[in-house]
């Protein structure tokens, strides 16, 4: 993903988007590179310079926590961004096996499949779309494939027309990546995503390249579907139990809205038999995936 290491290239992207008012340092004149220096970071985090280039440069891999922490706060990480930094310095011993394997379980298939008025999908860590019931596949319709999220938001045609709120589910899905590849940066199926939409899409190359960290949040989203028109839904995700590195997402619209009689009109199609095709039960999809 990159020549450096991934605690490197971290750090350097985060201490080249602050800007030295952003830290309460003052600015005297034109600088050769963006944001800070290492020197400053070094001096806002407590530690040498000579030791904080080592971490940039890969050569200091068991940082304490407590410079870890004071590394931090010198670069205005959030909670989120701060556990991020703190799980690119596991070793691959430390770290959970087997965190993006498993199938869907039947139990999970089957309650999606019952939810008639609710799509509902399950994630992976690369964000490819495990299992989905058939309101989601309606829902998703005007994809080329509902298959993985970060693939239908920047090489889809239909994802900027379909997310109206774009730059943010694009800074969204890259961020929800960037948290994964945390958990498991030797993960193929992260690097082969990452491969993929970097070749395909200078936008999300230029996104990536930004390391921000975000899990999904609880806002509402503002959606438009080809053949129902504008959507505006409330989502939750939710960690799968038994499976921590699956996501359940759930989409839903306000009682007696123009949203919901939407999602009715949705029902609707995915259950004609000529919309048959869109509408792949979440059971289904999810042997097809295997």
């Amino acid at each position: 993903m990159s020549n450096g290491t991934p605690l490197g290239d971290f750090l350097r992207a985060r201490r080249e988007a602050l800007k030295p008012h952003d830290v309460g340092l003052p600015e005297h004149g034109r600088r050769r590179v963006p944001g800070l220096r290492r020197e400053e970071v070094a001096l806002l985090a407590g530690v040498s310079s000579d030791y904080y280039i080592r971490l940039e440069q890969g050569r200091e891999n068991s940082p304490s926590p407590q410079v870890l922490e004071a590394v931090a706060q010198a670069l205005k990480l959030d909670a989120e961004a701060a556990d991020h930094l703190n799980r690119l310095c596991l070793t691959s011993s430390q770290r959970p096996h087997g965190w993006g394997a498993a199938d869907v379980s039947q139990q999970l298939l089957q309650l999606m499949d019952g939810w008639e008025h609710t799509p509902a999908f399950v994630i992976g860590p690369a964000l490819d779309i495990m299992a989905g019931n058939p309101l989601a596949t309606a829902l998703h319709s005007g994809f080329e494939q509902f298959d993985n999220l970060a693939r239908m938001v920047f090489v889809d045609p239909a994802g900027r027309e379909f997310y109206q709120e774009w730059e943010r589910a694009a800074h969204s899905c890259v961020a929800e990546l960037r948290a994964a590849y945390g958990h498991d940066p030797e993960s193929a199926r992260i690097a082969e995503v990452v491969a993929e939409l970097s070749a395909q899409s200078e936008e999300f190359a230029e996104i990536w390249q930004m390391h921000e960290v975000k899990g999904k949040s609880q806002e509402g989203k503002h959606l438009k579907h080809p053949v129902v028109g504008d959507l505006h839904i409330k989502f939750a995700a939710f960690t799968v139990n038994g499976a921590p590195h699956q996501q359940l997402v759930v989409y839903q619209a306000e009682p007696a809205s123009p949203t919901a009689d939407a999602f009715e009109t949705l029902r609707t199609m995915a259950t004609e038999p000529k919309h048959a095709q869109a509408a792949v039960p979440a059971s289904d999809l999810a042997a097809k995936e295997r």
